[in-house]
């Protein structure tokens, strides 16, 4: 009788043990895995905001504009594909009141438009820097450099070149205004003791400049309040 139950004990045994061997196998081949598994590392890169960007986004603020935190990368894309930064917000402003009437996707260019048929974007940023490449590729690369010329190819209606140059040249108007409050009181870096005829003579270089020209790295500013000596 003894006999039998062990036998029926060792015949439990040998159905189990490789079960327990197996599942701790199992269990140890998820924890290396767990370990292998790499860690997902995130960069944040910190940029200068430009300039012109800090302009160009008080002017989209008058309008209430969603566009208006996206200033920069209108900056960023018009420097990569060679435009006049102000050429997109301009035809924003023709096409949805810059990006306020839009049909969807964040399309405010009217890009892509034909009846019912629309291309959407993702995000403005995207949007942005697709209508850059594509007003560069698509027109200023063909000899249509200008809201006149463009129009024919880009908008039915006859006033499109007229509007989209009112808004190029407002948006010129308003950064020459404008220019000066971004960057406050220019000081040298060699100093701060710089003479107040120096600061002005840089606020006026400033004033004299295209909207796109930029204060060349030589002569990168502090912030300071107006306490400098004559």
């Amino acid at each position: 009788m003894q006999g039998k139950i062990m036998l029926k004990k060792l015949g439990l045994l040998a159905i189990f043990i490789p079960f327990l061997i197996s599942t701790s196998f199992a269990k140890a081949d998820q924890e290396i895995r767990k370990e292998e598994t790499p860690t997902q590392t995130v960069f944040i890169q910190s940029r200068e905001l430009d300039s012109r960007a800090v302009v160009l986004k008080d002017y989209l603020a008058q309008y209430d504009s969603p566009l208006q935190n996206n200033a920069q990368d209108f900056i960023e894309a018009a420097d990569k594909y060679g435009i006049d930064w102000k050429l997109v917000p301009a035809i924003s402003g023709v096409e949805s009141t810059f990006g306020r009437q839009i049909p969807g996707g964040y399309n405010g260019w009217g890009w892509g438009v034909y009846g019912d048929q629309a291309i959407y974007f993702n995000s403005w940023k995207e949007a942005i820097f697709t209508i850059s490449e594509g007003l560069k590729k698509g027109y200023i690369d063909q000899g249509l450099t200008n809201p006149y010329a463009m129009n024919t190819k880009y908008a039915a209606s006859p006033t499109w070149g007229t509007k989209v140059d009112y808004f190029l040249n407002d948006i010129d108007k308003f950064t020459k205004n404008n220019q000066t409050k971004s960057l406050t009181v220019l000081v040298n870096n060699k100093g701060e003791n710089t003479k107040l005829k120096e600061v002005l003579k840089l606020k006026e270089t400033l004033n004299e400049a295209t909207s796109s020209t930029q204060i060349s790295a030589d002569n990168r500013i502090n912030v300071y309040e107006l306490a400098l000596s004559k």
